[in-house]
C-alpha cells in the first residue's frame, strides 16, 4: 500500500542543507578517491615494483568492484535502512583506506581498493536514495545538483590533491588523505541524517523475503565480465578474441539475469519501476549525457597536461569551469522545471552539451588555454541543465520502499554506460592520434613508445631532441580530441531528439509511491 504524501519534516528546516553537506561530503571522498590513485601510479610502479598488469588491477579492481556492488547495497538499503548500509559504507571507506596508507606490497593495494570499491557501492546510491527523506519535491533538483556537484568535483580535483601530495609525502598518503575526510563525513552523517527508524516501522515485512542469491551470482558475473572485458580494450583492442568471448558472455549473463527478475517474486531489481516514463527517460537520459562528459574528462586532461604543458595541479584547476558550469546550471535547472518543464529543459541542456562538444571540436594545438574555459564552461552548463532534471524525475517516480533499489538501478546503468563510453571514445582517440601521427625518420623502438600515448611522443620527442615528433604528437591527439568531441556533441543531440519526444511534459513525475515521512522526533 503507498505510504500517503507527506513533506519531510526538514523540509523547513535549516538542518536540511547541513544534511545535504553531509551527504555531499561522503560522495565527494568517493570521487577524490576514484581519480587520486591516477596521479599515484608511477610512483607505485616506482616504488613497489608494479608492472602494468598490476597498475591495470589497482584501478579495475576498484572499477569492477563499485560496479557489481551497487545492486545489491541497494535493495539491503531498502530492507535494513538507508543510513545504516550509508554509515557502514563509509567506515568500510574509511578503514581500508587507513589500510592503504600501511600496506607495502602491489598485491595488498590492489585488495586496498578492491575494498575501497565496495565502500563506495555503499555510499553513492543509498546517499541519493536518502535526499527525497530530507528535501520536499520542489527542492530536491537542487539537492540533486549539489550532489552531482560534488561527484563531479573529485573529477578534477582529485588530481590536483594527489599531485600535491606526492610533491610533500610519500605514496600512502593519498590513502590516508581520507581517513580525516571519512571521520568527518561520518561523524556528519551520524548526527545529521534522519533515522532509519520510522521508514524501517512501515517497511520491516520486507525484510523477511528471501534475498536473491541467483540473480546476484548473474548480475555480478555479468557485469564483472563486462566491465572486464571493457578494461582489456585499449591494450588488447575491440577485435581481440578474449575481449570479444568476454563482451559476448557479459551480455549473456545479464540477458539472463534481466529474465530472472521478471520471473522471482523478490528480485534484486524490480524491474517495474521502467514502466514509469518518467523514471526510463530519466534514468536513460542521464547515461546518455554521462557517457558524452566522461568522454570529455577522459580527453581533456591529457590535452591539458601533454598538449598545453601543465601539470597536474594546474590542470585539476583548468577543468574547473566544467564544475562551475554545473554550479550554474543547478540554479538555472531549478528556476526553470517548474515554469517550462522537464521536457524542454533537459533537451535545452542537451543541445547545450551538444554546442559545448562541437565547439571543442574546433580546438587546435595552438588555441591556447582561454578557448577551452570558454567551452568547457559551456559542456558544464549544458551538462547540470540535462542531467539535474533527468536524476529528479527519476527519482521522483520511485515507491518509498524501492529507493535503494531504484538509485543504485540509476548508478549502475550510469557508471557501466560511463565505462564503455570511455573504452569506445578512447579507442577513437586512438585511431585519431594515430592516423595523424608523422614518424619519420624515428628510431623503431622509440616509435613504439610515441604510438602508445601522446604523454609517451613527448618523451620520445625530449630524448631525441625532435621538435617536428612534439609538434605533430601534439597535432595528431588535438584531431583525435576532436573526434571524440564530435561524437559526444553527436550523442548528445540524439538524446536532445529522444527527450524532446518521449520524455513527460508535465512539470513533476508522478511517483509510483510517495516518499516515507520523516517524523521530527525521529531524527538522529
Amino acid at each position: 500500500m503507498a505510504t500517503p504524501a507527506t513533506t519531510p519534516a526538514l523540509a523547513d528546516s535549516p538542518r536540511r542543507w547541513l544534511a545535504l553537506a553531509a551527504l555531499t561530503l561522503s560522495v565527494l571522498i568517493v570521487g577524490l578517491d576514484g581519480t587520486i590513485i591516477n596521479v599515484a601510479l608511477p610512483t607505485l610502479s616506482t616504488d613497489l615494483g608494479a608492472d602494468s598488469a598490476q597498475l591495470q588491477w589497482i584501478g579495475g579492481g576498484y572499477l569492477l568492484a563499485l560496479s557489481v556492488a551497487m545492486l545489491p547495497a541497494g535493495l539491503l538499503g531498502d530492507r535494513y535502512g538507508h543510513k545504516r548500509l550509508l554509515l557502514g559504507g563509509i567506515t568500510l571507506f574509511g578503514l581500508a583506506s587507513l589500510a592503504g596508507a600501511l600496506v607495502s606490497s602491489t598485491a595488498a593495494v590492489i585488495a586496498v581498493r578492491a575494498v575501497l570499491g565496495l565502500g563506495a557501492a555503499m555510499i553513492m546510491p543509498l546517499s541519493m536514495a536518502i535526499l527525497p527523506r530530507v528535501f520536499a519535491k520542489s527542492e530536491l533538483p537542487k539537492a540533486v545538483a549539489v550532489w552531482t556537484a560534488a561527484t563531479a568535483l573529485g573529477m578534477p580535483v582529485g588530481p590536483v590533491v594527489g599531485g600535491w601530495l606526492l610533491n610533500h609525502f610519500w605514496w600512502g598518503s593519498v590513502f590516508l588523505f581520507n581517513v580525516p575526510v571519512v571521520a568527518l563525513a561520518l561523524t556528519a552523517a551520524l548526527w545529521l541524517l534522519p533515522s532509519d527508524r520510522s521508514r524501517t516501522r512501515i517497511q520491516l515485512p520486507t525484510t523477511k523475503a528471501p534475498f536473491d542469491l541467483l540473480g546476484t551470482a548473474l548480475s555480478a558475473l555479468g557485469i564483472t565480465a563486462l566491465v572486464y572485458g571493457t578494461i582489456r580494450i585499449p591494450t588488447e583492442g575491440w577485435t581481440s578474441p578474449f575481449v570479444l568471448a568476454t563482451l559476448v558472455a557479459g551480455f549473456a549473463l545479464l540477458t539472463a539475469f534481466v529474465r530472472r527478475q521478471r520471473k522471482t517474486a523478490h528480485p534484486l531489481v524490480d524491474l517495474t519501476l521502467f514502466r514509469s516514463r518518467a523514471f526510463l527517460w530519466g534514468t536513460l537520459l542521464a547515461v546518455f549525457v554521462n557517457f558524452a562528459v566522461m568522454g570529455i574528462l577522459f580527453v581533456v586532461p591529457q590535452y591539458l597536461e601533454a598538449v598545453l604543458g601543465n601539470d597536474a595541479l594546474g590542470t585539476g584547476l583548468r577543468v574547473l569551469p566544467l564544475i562551475g558550469g554545473l554550479m550554474a546550471a543547478a540554479t538555472l535547472s531549478e528556476a526553470l522545471v517548474p515554469k517550462l518543464g522537464a521536457r524542454k529543459v533537459i533537451t535545452a541542456g542537451l543541445l547545450l552539451l551538444a554546442a559545448g562538444a562541437f565547439l571543442g571540436a574546433t580546438t587546435t594545438a595552438t588555441d591556447g588555454y582561454g578557448f577551452t574555459a570558454l567551452w568547457l564552461a559551456l559542456t558544464g552548463l549544458g551538462f547540470g541543465t540535462a542531467v539535474v532534471p533527468a536524476t529528479s524525475l527519476a527519482m521522483g517516480s520511485l515507491p518509498a520502499d524501492a529507493a535503494g533499489q531504484g538509485t543504485s538501478l540509476l548508478e549502475t546503468v550510469q557508471q557501466v554506460g560511463g565505462v564503455l563510453g570511455v573504452a569506445g571514445l578512447g579507442s577513437l582517440l586512438s585511431a585519431g592520434y594515430l592516423a595523424r601521427l608523422t614518424l619519420t625518420g624515428v628510431p623503431s623502438e622509440a616509435a613504439g613508445a610515441a604510438r602508445d600515448s601522446v604523454s609517451g611522443a613527448d618523451a620520445v620527442a625530449a630524448q631525441l631532441h625532435n621538435p617536428e615528433l612534439l609538434a605533430s604528437a601534439h597535432v595528431a591527439f588535438t584531431h583525435g580530441m576532436n573526434l571524440v568531441m564530435l561524437a559526444c556533441g553527436a550523442i548528445s543531440v540524439l538524446a536532445a531528439l529522444l527527450a524532446a519526444r518521449f520524455v513527460p511534459g508535465s512539470t513533476t513525475a508522478q511517483p509510483v509511491a510517495a516518499t516515507t515521512p520523516v517524523p521530527a522526533e525521529s531524527l538522529a
